[in-house]
C-alpha cells in the first residue's frame, strides 16, 4: 500500500543531518507494516495531481499555523476535501490534525492555555497512552463528522476519527525524546517557558506509546473500504 506524505514543514536544519526530516521520521515510525511512501513537499507548492495518486495520505506537522495566510494552505484544504469525498484515507499529525479539521469545518486557534511540550498522557478510549507533543495551536471546535478518540485536560480534541476517512492526532508519535530535546534548543529558547521544558526533560526516558500509535495508523490505512 503506497502512502503519500504531504510535507507541510521541515525539521530544524541542525537536526536533519542526524535525525532526518519529517518524511524520514514517518517512514521509520511505520516501517515493516506493509506500507511504502512517496513525498510531496506541499509547503513548497509541490502537490499530487490527483487524490488517487496514492492509496492514502499522511499530512505532517509544521511550524506554521493552519489559520495563517500561506500559499499552500488553500490548495491543501481543497485536496483534503477532495480526498474526503473520494474516501481516500488520510492521517494527520499535529498541523495535519489541525488542517484536516479546519478544511472540514472545524476551528483551529492559538490556545490560550499555552504550550504542550514533550511527553504527555492521553486518554485513548479509556487507555492512557504517553506521546511526545510540541504545539501551541489546537482544534478548538471539531467538525460535525469528527468523533473524539483521545483527550486530556489540556487538549480536548487530542485525536479525532472521521469514520473510515480520516484519523488525526495532535501529538507526535514520530518524535523521539532526542528530537524534542533538539527542538527545545533550536526553537524553544525564549519562546516556550523554561518550566515547561524542564518538566518535559524530566520525563524523557519513560515508556512511550509511539509503536502503539504506529500500529493504529497502519491499521487505519489498511481498513477495507468500498
Amino acid at each position: 500500500m503506497q502512502i503519500g506524505i504531504l510535507q507541510t514543514g521541515q525539521a530544524p536544519e541542525d537536526l536533519r543531518a542526524g535525525m532526518g526530516d519529517y518524511p524520514e521520521m514517518f517512514a521509520r515510525l511505520l516501517a515493516d507494516r506493509g506500507l511504502t511512501f512517496r513525498t510531496w513537499h506541499v509547503e513548497a507548492m509541490e502537490f499530487p495531481q490527483d487524490v488517487h495518486d496514492c492509496d492514502g495520505w499522511l499530512i505532517t506537522g509544521s511550524r506554521h499555523g493552519a489559520y495563517e495566510d500561506h500559499p499552500f494552505i488553500a490548495p491543501l484544504e481543497d485536496f483534503i476535501r477532495r480526498a474526503y469525498v473520494e474516501n481516500v484515507p488520510m492521517v494527520g499529525i499535529c498541523f495535519g490534525h489541525q488542517i484536516i479539521a479546519q478544511a472540514l469545518g472545524g476551528k483551529v486557534e492559538r490556545f490560550a492555555g499555552g504550550w504542550a511540550i514533550g511527553p504527555q498522557d492521553y486518554d485513548f478510549d479509556g487507555r492512557t497512552l504517553t506521546l511526545n507533543a510540541w504545539h501551541r495551536d489546537q482544534v478548538t471546535r471539531r467538525p460535525e463528522a469528527a468523533e473524539v478518540v483521545a483527550c486530556n485536560e489540556f487538549c480536548e480534541n487530542a485525536a479525532l476519527v472521521y469514520g473510515d476517512r480520516a484519523f488525526t492526532v495532535q501529538a507526535h508519535p514520530e518524535y523521539g525524546d532526542e528530537f524534542i530535546a533538539g527542538l527545545m534548543q533550536t526553537r524553544g529558547k525564549g519562546v516556550v517557558p523554561d518550566a515547561l521544558m524542564d518538566a518535559a526533560s524530566a520525563r524523557f526516558g519513560q515508556d512511550n506509546a509511539a509503536v502503539t500509535l504506529a500500529d493504529r495508523i497502519a491499521a487505519f490505512f489498511k481498513t477495507p473500504r468500498p
